[in-house]
């Protein structure tokens, strides 16, 4: 029997592990099981505190070709988001039902893990060194994960040739959109301190919810650019609000505010930061920015050549390079490695009854079998 048919019990096994994120232990033990007996030397660790997102599981795993071979990498999380009530099954009790596996992380992204690990399982040794880079922080904080893992990569020399992250990038069916990049992601909370008083005695007051007002509506206003070749415009959005004021007569002391923007490679989340900064102050306030990544892009070349062959070869349709969506681990991945996202259908990621089809597990892992094979023999240069 073909061992990419190995994927979807390798997705079942990863799916019963209560892994919400951020994630350690059990589904790291499923995970290490699968691919030890493949000849994985797998280097698990733990990092980060509760107050920061922590602790957070990573788990580099390397099978080292011959001398002197390539080097290509899988990346991916075992972490998944909260699954919700309202579950038709128990969300960790992986179920099949007609043509489909449910369960949380079915999509995003177990199931790629699994078809990973399943078309590792079809490459020859001899090929070269093939790697899986694995965080239980991707849906969390973000902050002990895959970064974490980029410290143990360069520390141990195992930096990949090319790298495949498999979120979930497929839209109407399994291969028709790949990610070549993303747009980055900054997100700004915003307080202004006023005086707190009597709304029948203003003078007396200060309302901080005018300024806030005002600075919202300068902000909502900005039109950041036009987008690019590559990238759809730049987009600010006004996420959250808060006055907290319980009182119908009595002028609040402080109201606070959030924005995301999401924005394209005509800008730094730096500079970003730095105009908003700029606005709050002119309006009386503060902002205080957390940026999560930057916005990336691998060209066009050889490396999207080989990804599109690939699902090509294994459905008949060519994927469309697109930067849309959120953002991945692909963010900092980047810094050491071209990388390019491809993965399953995302139409249930997140959702009630997350679920995957069968038929596209056992596809994905050919398609990765594929991808892998094509970056060992060079076929990027």
């Amino acid at each position: 029997m073909d061992k990419t048919s190995d994927a979807l019990a390798h997705a079942r096994a990863l799916i019963a592990c209560e892994s919400v994120t951020p994630a350690t232990g059990a589904v790291f033990d499923a995970l290490e099981a699968m691919l030890a007996p493949l000849g994985f030397e797998c280097h698990r660790f733990v990092r980060g505190d509760a107050d920061e997102g922590g602790p957070v599981e990573n788990c580099l795993a390397v099978r080292r070709g011959p001398e002197g071979s390539r080097h290509f990498a899988f990346a991916g999380h075992v972490d998944v988001v909260p699954p919700g009530e309202g579950w038709t099954s128990d969300p960790f009790e992986p179920e099949i039902r007609g043509d489909l596996l449910y369960g949380r992380g079915a999509v995003d992204m177990k199931g790629a893990v699994a078809a990973m690990v399943a078309a590792a399982g079809e490459i020859p040794r001899e090929a070269g060194t093939i790697s899986l880079i694995i965080t239980g922080d991707e849906e969390g904080m973000g902050i002990h994960g895959t970064r974490a893992l980029i410290d143990v990569i360069r520390e141990r020399g195992e930096i990949p040739d090319l790298c495949l992250v498999g979120e979930p990038t497929s839209v109407n069916r399994l291969g028709d959109m790949m990610k070549p990049g993303r747009r980055g992601s900054i997100n700004v909370w915003l307080e202004v301190e006023g005086v707190q008083g009597h709304v029948a005695y203003p003078h007396l007051a200060d309302n901080p919810v005018s300024k806030l007002v005002a600075m919202l509506s300068e902000l909502d206003a900005l039109v950041l650019d036009e987008g690019t070749d590559w990238f759809q415009p730049s987009n600010l959005e006004i996420t959250d609000l808060e006055v907290g004021n319980a009182a119908h007569n009595v002028i609040p002391r402080k109201a606070r505010a959030r924005i995301s923007i999401r924005f394209n490679d005509l800008h730094t989340g730096q500079a970003l930061a730095d105009m908003v900064s700029a606005i709050a102050q002119r309006h009386g306030g503060t902002a205080k920015p957390v940026i999560s990544g930057e916005p990336f892009l691998t060209p066009p070349g050889r490396f999207q050549d080989l990804v599109a062959a690939a699902v090509k070869a294994e459905t008949g349709i060519e994927p469309q390079p697109s930067t849309s969506g959120g953002t991945s681990d692909a963010r900092f991945l980047k810094d050491i490695v071209p990388v390019i996202e491809f993965g399953l259908v995302n139409a249930t990621m997140h959702k009630l009854d997350e679920a995957v089809a069968v038929a596209d597990l056992e596809t994905l892992a050919r398609i990765y079998r594929r991808i892998a094979l094509a970056a060992l023999a060079g076929d990027t240069e």
